[in-house]
């Protein structure tokens, strides 16, 4: 059976209070952030027959969890879908991985690295910036059982990166085709800053542009794009990274949402561009939102770090929801990340209407029992 699925992304995380994680109690009625307590971080998340499954960073292996309500992973099934032999080329590192159904098949990419981030001195010493992450590059599992609960997940390559830095990858499905959005620097030793590019592709596994073609979407060059804010004399720490496709239902436009400055960082949040063309491949038919982050941190309740969010509805379809990491103290770093999740809505334009951030309590999903 053809089973009518949501995709969603979704980001892991990880609450510490007093140096202690702490589970969080949610009812039929309400709930708290962190949706979930445990330590992870760049969740995605794919609502399918009354089932949300998600999958974060757990760097060693890809474990998938699916849970009836979206606002309670505490309680969440879990399976391993994949973890490497050591030795591989993507045996270390496996960071954002994402669930899709295309095409009747399941699909998940991920970026993964062969060294736990430590190349060779004889590499490294070709960047301007130390650049631990130079051979991180993308990767995709098939799994052909309509269930992506069942079934066996099974290698299907490396995508075609052209030998270069990519992280973060997702695909863009549009009716001129199916893409790959993914970070990338501009060349193969640069170490800062990361771009978003768009490449085409003939099948969730295979790029079908060469690196001629590949397009450069969009550079950290505004100043809530960089670390620190405003960073005036080099490009070291700016990044674009984590883009996730999100369409408006009433109006059709279709944007990408990304993360932007540095995910262990307080200034941590997200952007937006959105395709005003008919090509994603040309990069003119995008329009960037420039004038500031559409979501990010709230002092006032302690979320910051906000980003690599992800997008689904509530069971009854009836609201759009927002689900991301951030951090309550910002000095932890990257292992303060935690899930959380919040209602959006739209803005009179079309474009998304983002929340500020915090803790709740909040209401329940409408339709989540």
């Amino acid at each position: 059976m053809i089973m009518k699925c949501v995709l969603l992304l979704a980001a892991t995380a990880i609450q510490l209070v007093s140096a202690q994680l702490a589970p969080r109690e949610n009812s039929s009625d309400g709930y708290t952030n962190p949706v979930l307590s445990t330590v992870g971080a760049d969740p995605w998340v794919t609502q399918c027959d009354g089932w949300y499954y998600m999958t974060y960073t757990t760097n060693d292996n890809i474990t998938m969890l699916r849970s009836k309500r979206l606002t309670d992973w505490n309680s969440a099934e879990s399976k391993l879908a994949f973890k490497p032999q050591p030795g591989l080329n993507y045996s270390t590192d496996l960071w954002a991985p994402e669930l899709h159904r295309i095409d009747s098949k399941w699909y998940i990419i991920f970026t993964a690295d062969p060294r736990a981030d430590s190349p060779p001195p004889e590499v490294d010493m070709y960047c301007p910036y130390s650049c631990p992450a130079v051979n991180h590059r993308m990767y995709v599992l098939e799994n052909s059982n309509s269930n992506p609960w069942e079934g066996k997940w099974e290698m299907k390559g490396e995508l075609n990166t052209y030998d270069q830095f990519a992280i973060d990858g997702t695909y863009f499905q549009h009716s001129t085709g199916l893409y790959h959005v993914y970070s990338c620097w501009q060349q193969k030793y640069d170490g800062w800053p990361a771009n978003l590019c768009i490449t085409k592709m003939s099948n969730p596994y295979t790029v079908s542009s060469n690196f001629s073609q590949r397009v450069i979407l969009s550079t950290p060059s505004n100043p809530w794009e960089k670390t620190p804010y405003g960073r005036p004399y080099n490009d070291r720490l700016s990044s674009n990274e984590g883009p996730e496709q999100l369409t408006n239902p009433s109006t059709g436009q279709t944007f990408i949402v990304y993360s932007a400055a540095r995910s262990d960082n307080a200034n941590y949040c997200l952007g937006q561009i959105e395709l005003v063309g008919d090509d994603p491949m040309n990069v003119q038919d995008w329009r960037k939102k420039n004038d500031g982050c559409v979501f990010y941190q709230n002092k006032l309740e302690g979320a910051y770090g906000v980003g690599h969010a992800s997008f689904t509805t509530s069971p009854d379809g009836k609201e759009e929801w927002i689900v991301y990491h951030g951090m309550r103290d910002p000095s932890n770093g990257w292992s303060d990340r935690t899930i959380r999740a919040q209602k959006f809505e739209w803005n009179g334009d079309g474009s998304p209407k983002f929340p500020s951030p915090g803790y709740g309590p909040y209401q329940v999903p409408s339709g989540q029992k």
